[in-house]
């Protein structure tokens, strides 16, 4: 054992790990850095989520397997009453062309959709709504994202942000008061954080309010600004800064806190709806708040919190994104394969062609992935997870990016029919656009699935280090937290391996993703070490972790997913087969390159000159290269 002790304590030594300083994001202003610096334990806390061990290299299985199976019988027999009579709603009374050329959704369609109860989906039959359940919830926005992505932003900003705060943070009086009210769609809701001058930095917000004089309420002041139902709701979410004083340290400082704001407290106006490229249906407008005076007991979770109230309602709300997007996508896969199916040239149906076989293949790849990825988070939070904060952020960011090529391959396979109007397609894709942007940008998000991970898996590093300062008395922290990277640095074989969770037929695929895994563990540990807390500076580096980190996700979601497939011998089983080893062989390869490129010194050397080719650009206000005829 002495031995063993001594060969560990020579490889921490020498890989430098007692030398170096892990980050702690103090120094950026970014909503990345808010959130570690007012979230992160300086000690380190066992994460259950799959993707936060991912970062230490470790497999953790219980979310991902086996594939989630939540629903109740009474549940599935709730939502199988549900679908047929939403379905038949978005396609014999909602009319998507007509609602983008309105820009608005009429009142007939509105009062339909009330009628539904689609307004209080997750709102608890007590308190008037029906009480669904995550999973209930994703199946059926999936049903209004194949159809209408306009009237989509109109019921989620509502509920899946807009009131969102109420449900997770708000008191028993507070949900008794709003609930019922929001619920039946008597009044729609809005959540009020972007400003002008505060997108991905939510910290830097100005929208105040002060105490007033006879400390009965708030003072509110300030406006924001892309607010969806902006125009039309009675109660927003509004996140404003306030004056707080520290407990230990007595000093007054500002945190944003989030309160429950009525259009009636008077001092609350809109601008008009904005005009956008897509979700014309969906009304956008300016909100300001001037003098409005908001009682004490319409904080929501607590004075100074907002920040963690906020970051938790984009992150429960991300999961309705990604099964939204997977109604859209299989929309654009059906007109791409009717019209394929359909259309002959030089004699043949084009859907024999293997240029349109491959499109349509890789369309039902990405399909396969969001899906899973969509109701692996939804049972994940129904099973009572409270860790999914960097799986939210890749199925948003995946599903949003997948759908665009899906929409844009099904323009191009009908060709000049899909670039129509009366198609569809080219609406569909203005709609698609927006989801890239909004509810935290995909560029600010890969940045937080790679810190976020990087935070949890230098922590324990900064442990084990601790640790090595008397090796002996520390061996269980040695050979446990942390010991994967330790084992494999010393040559001993960790015997991790997603081989014991999958179908006999998915070893090989389950083989490359372990792989994926230990690989991706060492290259964290590797940048670490070299970086230190410099890393926060590192975005090409960033991005291609992020990178890997979305599509070894990917792969153990397919390969949970086609494993109770045909461990069930379900119909689609050998199809799902193949989806899950096309994609993993794929995976496999480009999570290689992106690894590869993190590190070596040929690719930051590429990263430099694209910087400086960036600047050069930024400083000439435009490209800068000569024209091609010199004048």
């Amino acid at each position: 054992m002495l031995r063993l002790v001594s060969r560990f304590h020579s490889v921490l030594k020498s890989s430098a790990v007692g030398r170096s300083l892990y980050p702690s994001w103090t120094s950026s202003g970014s909503i990345i850095s808010n959130f570690q610096r007012r979230c992160a334990s300086s000690e380190p806390k066992e994460s259950t989520s799959f993707c936060m061990n991912l970062f230490r290299g470790q497999i953790k299985a219980d979310q991902v397997f086996p594939f989630p199976e939540v629903m109740t019988p009474e549940q599935k027999q709730t939502l199988q009453m549900l679908l047929d009579p939403t379905a038949k709603f978005f396609e014999e009374q909602n009319d998507a062309l007509k609602n983008d050329s309105l820009e608005k959704v009429d009142e007939p369609t509105l009062q339909g959709l009330k009628e539904l109860g689609a307004f209080g989906l997750q709102v608890s039959v007590d308190h008037g709504g029906l009480g669904l359940s995550n999973t209930q919830y994703a199946r059926l926005v999936e049903i209004v994202g194949a159809h209408d992505l306009g009237i989509g932003i109109t019921l989620g900003a509502h509920q899946s942000i807009g009131f969102k705060g109420i449900l997770l943070f708000g008191t028993p009086e507070q949900k008794a008061k709003y609930l019922p009210r929001l619920a039946s769609g008597e009044d729609i809701a809005a959540y009020c954080l972007t400003e002008p001058a505060s997108g991905s930095d939510a910290s830097s917000i100005r929208t105040r309010a002060v105490l007033s004089q006879d400390g009965k309420h708030y003072i509110l002041n300030g406006s924001k600004i892309w607010i969806s139902n902006g125009g039309l709701a009675e109660i927003f979410t509004v996140f404003a800064q306030t004056p707080y004083k520290d407990e230990k340290s007595g000093e007054t400082m500002d945190k944003i806190t989030a309160f429950i704001v009525e259009r009636k407290f008077g001092g609350v106006s809109n601008g008009p709806p904005e005009k956008k490229m897509g979700i014309k249906c969906s009304n956008t407008a300016e909100v300001y708040f001037e003098d409005v005076k908001v009682p004490l007991e319409n904080v929501l979770g607590g004075v100074g919190n907002g920040f963690k109230v906020a970051m938790n309602i984009l992150n429960n709300g991300r999961f309705g994104m990604a099964a939204a997007l997977s109604g859209t996508m299989r929309y654009c896969i059906s007109k791409a394969v009717e019209h394929a199916s359909n259309r002959t040239q030089f004699g043949r149906k084009i859907d024999s062609y293997g240029t349109i076989q491959e499109k349509i293949a890789r369309m039902v790849l990405k399909l396969y992935v969001t899906e899973s990825m969509a109701y692996m988070i939804s049972g994940n939070m129904d099973q009572g997870s409270k860790e999914f904060q960097i799986e939210a952020a890749i199925s948003k960011v995946y599903a949003s990016e997948s759908a665009w090529f899906c929409a844009d391959e099904a323009i191009q396979i009908l060709g000049g029919m899909g670039y129509m109007k009366e198609t569809g397609l080219e609406r569909v894709m203005r709609d698609i656009r927006i989801f890239r942007i909004f509810e935290g940008t995909n560029d600010i998000l890969r940045l937080f699935v790679a810190l976020t991970g990087i935070q949890y898996a230098g922590n324990y590093l900064k442990q084990l280090q601790k640790a090595m300062k008397n090796p002996s008395a520390n061996l269980g922290i040695l050979l446990g937290a942390g010991s994967e990277r330790v084992k494999r640095a010393m040559g001993i074989k960790s015997g991790t391996s997603l081989g014991p969770y999958v179908h006999s037929s998915l070893k090989d695929s389950a083989e490359l993703a372990s792989v994926a895994i230990g690989s991706f563990g060492s290259v964290i540990e590797n940048i670490l070490i070299k970086e230190g807390k410099k890393i926060i500076d590192q975005q090409f580096v960033l991005n291609r972790i992020a990178e890997s980190a979305i599509d070894i996700y990917g792969m153990v979601a397919v390969l949970s997913r086609a494993s109770r497939s045909l461990n069930q011998d379900a119909p689609t089983a050998k199809h799902e087969l193949m989806l899950c080893q096309v994609f993993c062989e794929e995976a496999s390869g480009r999570i290689k390159a992106n690894l590869h490129n993190a590190t070596s010194s040929q690719s930051n050397k590429l990263f430099s000159q694209l910087s400086q080719i960036s600047t050069e650009v930024v400083q000439n206000g435009g490209p800068l290269q000569q024209h091609p005829l010199g004048f």
